[in-house]
């Protein structure tokens, strides 16, 4: 693991060379992805790693990206995805148009798991689902709407435990080892890169995802997303988190219901 002044000196360098802010990153959460990045790539010393970070944006993106990345599956938490096919979906149904935000995206299993939901409700047609993330990287994959056919199994069993009736199969086609997702599905998102550090809202939205980023950040940058979010929410628009998440010390809890169980608010002022 790499030393706590040696981590400081990287955040305060990649701020003064490139203009990013890792400042607001969960101390320990970064350490551990740092201290990582330093093994994968074979440095044996940390002013070694800190050159190459300062003197080649090559290496530098490919940094942010591997300390950016996060672990995503589909219909991850399956009662929650339940939740969100019974009680929310029917609501959302109600309006001319629907808008929807997956912020922090990552590789965007989370996005398609919602799409094919959206589909079997009859509601993908008047749908718009805007998925963000930092990472060029996994952004490319998500587009592309191509993952392991390896996954496919444990996420086929993911999707029936969240209620789904269809064979998930019929979603995708399979090739080669890899399973590459319908574009019917694809044809309702749009990819965006996306800054929750330092980035502002861009429209008014019906539902908002962000699970499990919020996580890696400190109390005062989680202030300011869980905002941003309430910034970008319409009134009675759903917000959800990742488990171990919550909006209680970030807003005023009046202007939020929680619905039951789950980390997910509605706005209801």
């Amino acid at each position: 693991m790499i030393e706590d002044i040696e981590l400081e000196t990287l955040i305060n360098d990649v701020y003064e060379y490139y203009g990013f802010d890792f400042g607001s990153y969960s101390r320990a959460s970064l350490k551990r992805r740092v201290s990582r990045v330093i093994a994968l790539d074979g440095f044996k010393h940390f002013h070694e790693f800190l050159s190459k970070v300062r003197y080649d944006p090559e290496y530098y993106k490919r940094m942010v990206d591997e300390i950016t990345v996060n672990v995503t599956e589909m219909f991850r938490d399956p009662a929650f995805y339940t939740v969100v096919r019974n009680e929310i979906l029917p609501l959302l149904g109600t309006k001319p148009f629907i808008r929807l935000w997956h912020a922090g995206c990552s590789t965007g299993e989370e996005v398609y798991s919602m799409a094919i939901m959206l589909k079997e409700a009859g509601l993908l047609h008047k749908c718009l689902i805007y998925a963000t993330d930092i990472n060029a990287t996994v952004l490319e994959t998500a587009k592309q709407g191509i993952f392991p056919l390896r996954m496919m199994k444990e996420y086929s069993e993911n999707y029936r435990d969240a209620g789904g009736q269809e064979d998930f199969s019929s979603y995708y086609i399979a090739n080669y080892g890899i399973a590459k997702f319908n574009e019917e599905l694809a044809q309702k998102m749009v990819f965006s890169q996306h800054n929750l550090v330092s980035d502002t809202s861009f429209n008014e939205f019906d539902m908002i995802l962000c699970r499990n980023v919020l996580i890696y950040f400190d109390n005062n940058l989680q202030k300011r997303v869980i905002n941003l979010f309430d910034e970008s929410l319409a009134v009675l628009g759903f917000l959800a988190l990742g488990t171990k998440e919550t909006i209680k010390y970030s807003i005023a809890m009046d202007k939020y219901k929680q619905l039951d169980k789950e980390k997910i608010w509605r706005k209801v002022k």
